[in-house]
C-alpha cells in the first residue's frame, strides 16, 4: 500500500485482501491521511492477523496500521512518523482533535504508555521521528531488517516502465548521460525483477552492475580528449583503496559517487562525458606529495605513465586500464 490514506482505501484493501486470502504481510509507504482509514486498515489487519513491514516511511495515519500488524517489521534506514491527531480548519489551519481513539489503538497494540504519551505532545504539524532503539524498546517494531529480507517495494507506488527509468536515474543520475536505450533496458529488467518479488538487496546490486556496464561503454567510444580527461580525474582524486579497488573492477558507479563526495557539488563523471573535455597539453605528471594506500600505487603508477604518452596511445592505454572488462591489471599496466 503506497501513497495516501484517501477515503475508500480500506475498501479496496479489504477487497484484494478478501480476492487473496494467502497474503500474510503488508507492505506500508505513506505520508498518512485520514484516520478513519488508518483505523479501519490497522483493525483488518488484525483481524487477518497480518505482518506489517515499512521499507522506506509510514507516518502520522499510517502507523495506525503499522502498528496492528502480528510481527512488525522496519527497514534499515525506514521511518516512522508520529505527531498527535489534527484536522484542517478553515484556511487549512491545523486544529487539534481528541487523541483518545489513537491513543487507545497504540495502547491497545502493546505500545508502552510512555511512548504513546509522547506521541500525542507532538504538535499536529510537526513530526517526530524516533530511532530504532526507541522504536523497537516502545514495543512499535518487532524486529529491523536489511533489505535483503522481503521483495523490493522501491516501485510500489508506480510500477509502469516509465516509474523504473524514473527511479533508476533518481539513484544512478550518471546515466542521464548514457544511452537511452540502455536505461530502457536496466528498467525492463528493474520492473520484471519487482513483478517476480526480487528483493531490494538484489535489485540494486544488478542496477550498479548494469549501470556501470553502460558507462564503460560509453567512455569506451569517447573522444580520445575525453579519456585523458577520465585519467587526469583518476590520478588527481584516487588516494583511497575503496576508489582504487571501484577502477580495477571497472565500478564508474562507485568512481562517480567517490568523486562527488571528495570534491562536494562536483558533477563527477558526467560532466567528462556530457561536453567536450578540454585539451590537455602534454606535459610530465608528477609524483604527489601524499600517501596513498598500497593498493593504489600500481593504477596511479599506470596512469601517470599512460598519460606521458602522446595522446592518441594516452587514450589507448587508459581505455585498456580504467575501462577494460574483465578488470585491469595494474602491475602490468605499470610497464611498457
Amino acid at each position: 500500500m503506497a501513497g495516501d490514506l484517501t477515503e475508500g482505501v480500506a475498501a479496496r484493501v479489504a477487497a484484494l485482501l478478501a480476492a487473496n486470502p494467502n497474503v500474510e504481510r503488508i507492505h506500508l509507504t505513506s505520508d498518512g491521511g485520514l484516520v478513519d482509514e488508518g483505523q479501519a486498515l490497522g483493525a483488518l489487519v488484525a483481524e487477518r492477523s497480518l505482518t506489517t513491514y515499512v521499507p522506506d516511511v509510514c507516518a502520522s495515519a499510517c502507523t495506525l496500521i503499522f502498528v496492528r500488524g502480528r510481527t512488525r517489521f522496519l527497514a534499515a534506514g525506514g521511518q516512522l512518523g508520529f505527531h498527535a491527531p489534527y484536522e484542517l480548519g478553515p484556511g487549512g489551519q491545523f486544529e487539534a482533535v481528541d487523541p483518545g481513539a489513537e491513543r487507545a489503538a497504540y495502547l491497545a497494540a502493546g505500545v508502552t504508555p510512555d511512548f504513546v504519551a509522547r506521541t500525542m505532545s507532538v504538535a499536529p504539524e510537526d513530526i517526530w521521528i524516533p530511532d530504532p532503539a526507541q522504536l523497537r524498546a516502545a514495543g512499535v517494531v518487532t524486529e529491523m531488517v536489511a533489505n535483503d529480507r522481503f521483495p523490493d517495494s522501491t516501485l510500489d507506488a508506480d510500477p509502469s516502465l516509465q516509474g523504473a527509468r524514473a527511479e533508476i536515474l533518481r539513484n544512478f543520475p550518471i546515466l542521464s548521460v548514457a544511452d537511452p536505450a540502455a536505461v530502457d533496458e536496466a528498467a525492463n529488467w528493474y520492473r520484471d525483477g519487482y513483478l517476480a518479488g526480487r528483493t531490494e538487496a538484489e535489485a540494486v546490486e544488478g542496477l550498479r552492475q548494469r549501470a556501470s556496464a553502460a558507462m564503460r561503454r560509453q567512455f569506451r567510444a569517447a573522444h580520445d580528449t575525453t579519456i585523458r580527461a577520465l585519467g587526469l580525474v583518476v590520478l588527481t582524486d584516487l588516494t583511497a583503496a575503496e576508489t582504487c579497488d571501484a577502477v580495477a573492477a571497472g565500478d564508474l558507479i562507485t568512481l562517480d559517487e567517490t568523486l562527488k563526495r571528495v570534491r562536494p557539488g562536483s558533477a563527477g563523471l558526467a560532466a567528462l562525458l556530457a561536453q567536450q573535455a578540454p585539451e590537455i597539453r602534454n606535459r610530465e605528471v608528477r609524483p604527489g606529495h601524499r600517501l596513498v594506500p598500497s593498493i593504489c600505487t600500481g593504477l596511479i603508477k599506470a596512469v601517470r605513465r599512460a598519460l606521458t604518452r602522446t595522446p592518441h596511445e594516452a587514450a589507448l592505454a587508459l581505455r585498456s586500464i580504467l575501462l577494460n572488462d574483465p578488470p585491469a591489471l595494474f602491475a602490468s599496466a605499470a610497464h611498457p
